[in-house]
């Protein structure tokens, strides 16, 4: 019966019309055919050639006359000036045990009647023939089939493949088009929408579709809008997703592409494709071309080794130079491009006329933080109340990006999924958090005991200081579970972003990172290399203190680091922005000021020797504890809580439980007295 339910709807466009209609999908012809064909070619090209080897016997007159009287032969061909013939069986002395003979008889054709006599009277039972001369065209054409074949094999072959990678006309015309990719608003489900932390990045890109929408509106007063946008941020901060969103809000065509889709192997093959795709912009205008990872093609200019303008990445910078800001220009067409290394890009692209705009996607704040959570958490299943568990993690999250934040929603989502929850809880948000930053717990790995009571010291001294000092961050939790490439970690919960580092601040920082060390002497005179990462942290933190930010008395307000203006020859060595005298200098008051911090911290973890005990114990037998912990140890309270061993007995008991529960459970009887039925297998 013919289905009478109506047919859904076409999806309409936002004037009202229908879709253009979407192309059939193209089958690729021949299929099987064209495989058996290949392989009958093939079979016909392997006989010919065989028949082409049996090559005949060349014999003399006398060999001729021989198998005449012998009666050796089956039948005779006689031609212009020989005869070939045919043997009942291939002779002995033959090389290529063939039947076939050929014997050098001049004016053979001539004296036809001559030789028919003389085999007759010989041998009557032979079969002869007569070919004309006309047959030697035919015979010739039959000789050359098997390497026409041949040819006819490779033509289809390669020019096959030619037309498969895209080489049109000249056998390269295809390798100058652009590779971009056309998106539409129905192709992508991200808008503005989905787009969070970056507020004022966002505002300024929906500047750019507003005046695509409604370009009248900016044309009132004379203004133009800006010809070229550039995103510059760190990995990961969002300018791809800002791309996504302007496509997905745009009712214009998207042309996206890739920097190192522009560099090929031929050279002006990159500014050919800038061409092309500039061409078809401007065909298609309005519209918008995202050039994503610019820095590919738009580094500065005169950089390389050759020093000249025949580089392939100059070519196709000067394609994009000419095309964003030349002779030819169209205002309605719009280059955003994205970048996270805007100092390397040339002057010439970054200039007024060209990307005229340039936007910030910077790291987001605690609040921006918190927005791009919660639009990941939307994806996922959060146990209520939501929005404090997010707000907890958006403080401890100091310079993440959005893609970082994201990892953590879908980290925590798989941990609660082998956990075998139904939803998502703060200890899973907090893991995921944990393995982003510094890796993977890795409890399975087995430490020797005076390497496990050396980090339980090690972090019991951070987290001493670091409770104890005001203008440190507030602690969090200490573990001595080795995670990443570190065995224990001090974790802290900042309670604001700190845009700028006070010098209290970093003054704090050295005095918690010494206290690891020192804590561990409390042990004895041995030193480990577990200092390492606080030792490198601590140094470069005061080398930037008195040569950059002009915290030292003794240097004064002098910046004496590398200047960032600068950018030096790739056949200068290496240079520094100061003399000898002053290098000593900065190593001596880098020296001084690491050591009055650790002589501080070296005071505090010695007068808190004992809270440091407390810590530490605690640590070995907890493995890991919070902040209010630590807290209460160093108010002389003990902690009641169950330790690692008691929450793996306490699981193995439950599933002991679960699996023993159905082989107790009462069978209930119906009224009958007959029990249930058996479970097929």
């Amino acid at each position: 019966m013919p289905d009478d339910s109506p047919d859904p709807k076409p999806p309409r466009t936002p004037n009202g019309e229908n879709p253009p209609p979407k192309p059939p999908v193209r089958l690729p012809r021949g299929g099987a055919f064209s495989w058996v064909v290949i392989f009958g070619l093939v079979l016909m090209l392997l006989f010919l050639l065989n028949q082409s080897r049996t090559a005949a016997n060349r014999i003399s007159i006398s060999d001729f006359d021989n198998y005449l009287a012998n009666h050796a032969i089956r039948k005779i061909v006689v031609k212009e000036h020989s005869i070939v013939g045919e043997l009942k069986e291939a002779p002995a002395t033959s090389t290529n045990q063939s039947k076939l003979f050929e014997c050098n008889y001049p004016f053979a054709a001539q004296n036809f009647e001559d030789v028919r006599k003389r085999v007759e009277k010989t041998d009557g039972a032979v079969k002869i023939e007569y070919q004309p001369e006309n047959n030697l065209l035919f015979n010739m054409m039959i000789s050359l089939i098997p390497w026409i074949l041949v040819f006819a094999v490779g033509w289809f072959f390669v020019f096959r493949q030619l037309r498969q990678t895209g080489a049109g006309a000249g056998m390269l015309g295809n390798f100058g088009r652009s590779r971009h990719r056309i998106t539409t608003k129905e192709h992508t489900h991200v808008t503005f929408a989905d787009v969070a932390g970056v507020d004022e990045a966002k505002e300024e890109v929906a500047e750019i579709v507003e005046f695509l929408k409604n370009p009248k509106r900016f044309q009132r007063l004379g203004g133009r809008i800006p010809r070229g946008v550039l995103l510059i941020g760190e990995p990961g901060c969002g300018k791809t997703m800002l791309a996504k969103a302007i496509a997905g809000e745009a009712d214009v065509p998207f042309f996206s592409i890739s920097g190192s889709d522009f560099v090929e192997m031929f050279v002006g093959v990159g500014a050919s494709r800038v061409r092309d795709l500039f061409k078809q912009a401007k065909e298609n205008a309005p519209c918008i071309i995202f050039l994503d990872e610019i820095d590919a093609v738009g580094r500065r200019r005169g950089m390389g080794y050759n020093g000249g303008g025949h580089d392939e990445r100059e070519q196709t910078l000067n394609a994009i130079l000419v095309e964003m800001d030349g002779f030819d220009t169209s205002d309605q067409v719009i280059v955003i491009a994205a970048t996270n290394r805007a100092d390397v890009l040339d002057p010439a692209l970054i200039r007024p006329g060209r990307f005229d705009r340039q936007v910030y996607v910077s790291l987001p704040d605690m609040k921006g933080r918190f927005e791009i959570l919660k639009v990941h958490a939307k994806k996922v299943r959060i146990a209520p109340p939501v929005e404090p568990k997010l707000n907890r993690i958006a403080r401890g999250t100091s310079m993440f990006s959005g893609a970082d934040l994201a990892a953590i929603i879908n980290e925590a989502a798989l941990l609660g999924t082998m956990a075998g929850k139904d939803a998502i809880e703060l200890d899973d948000l907090e893991e995921a958090r944990d393995k982003v930053r510094w890796g993977r717990s890795r409890k399975s790995r087995q430490l020797d005991e005076q390497d496990r009571v050396l980090t339980a010291y090690h972090e019991a001294g951070h987290a001493l200081v670091q409770a104890l000092l005001k203008d440190a961050d507030p602690l969090h939790k200490v573990s001595i579970i080795p995670r990443g490439q570190a065995l224990g970690t001090t974790f802290s919960l900042p309670e604001k972003d700190r845009l700028a580092m006070s010098r209290k601040y970093i003054e704090a920082y050295l005095r918690v990172a010494c206290a690891g060390r020192i804590a561990e002497e409390l042990l004895g005179d041995d030193m480990n290399s577990g200092a390492a990462g606080d030792i490198q942290q601590a140094t470069r933190l005061v080398r930037r203190m008195v040569s950059e930010w002009g915290m030292s008395e003794r240097l004064g307000f002098i910046n004496y680091g590398d200047d960032p203006s600068r950018t030096p020859s790739i056949f200068e060595g290496a240079s520094r922005e100061c003399s000898d005298e002053t290098a000593r200098i900065i190593d001596e008051e880098v020296k001084r000021i690491i050591d009055m911090a650790y002589a501080d911290a070296r005071r505090i973890v010695h007068e808190n020797r004992d809270k440091v005990e407390a810590i530490a114990q605690a640590l070995l037998k907890y493995e890991t504890i919070d902040g209010d912990d630590v807290r209460k140890l160093m108010n002389g309270e003990a902690l009641n809580k169950p330790t690692v061993a008691d929450l793996i007995a306490a699981e193995q008991d439950r599933r002991r439980t679960e699996r023993a529960a159905p082989l107790a459970r009462p069978v209930e009887r119906p009224p009958g007295g007959v029990g249930p039925m058996p479970e097929p297998a």
